[in-house]
């Protein structure tokens, strides 16, 4: 792999990185301001795709990156919390549960991209 390639690669990863981080931000914020007011407000798939399409209009540098891995980031991310809900309700002992998700350091993660090959052939 070129230097170039694997430069355009690691700035993809960055910006997945980076949603992938606002994502469990959403989710805690939703969290406290469930637990503090009673209300039942959501964080799922929905809101998420709003929150991305939000960013890629506000944020130059997000929308210079490929649609399809940062939505794949969000329906990964969804199925990761989704995962951790289960595992709670379920009464899983905590060594087993899958956990929420968490913040991605970017010296501490690996660079991972997740395409999909939806709507070809």
């Amino acid at each position: 792999m070129s230097s170039t390639a694997g430069g355009a690669l690691l700035a993809e990863w960055g910006r997945c990185r980076w949603l992938w981080n606002e994502c469990v931000s959403k989710s805690m914020a939703t969290y406290l301001h469930n637990k503090a007011t009673g209300e039942k407000r959501t964080c799922g798939p929905a809101q998420l795709d709003k929150m991305l399409t939000e960013a890629r209009r506000m944020t130059p540098w997000l929308a210079a990156g490929a649609s399809v891995p940062q939505q794949q980031v969000i329906r990964d991310f969804g199925k990761s919390r989704a995962k951790a809900h289960k595992d709670i309700r379920e009464r899983l002992p905590q060594r087993q549960r899958a956990g929420m998700p968490r913040w991605k350091k970017k010296r501490e993660a690996l660079p991972t991209l997740n395409y999909t090959r939806r709507g070809s052939g």
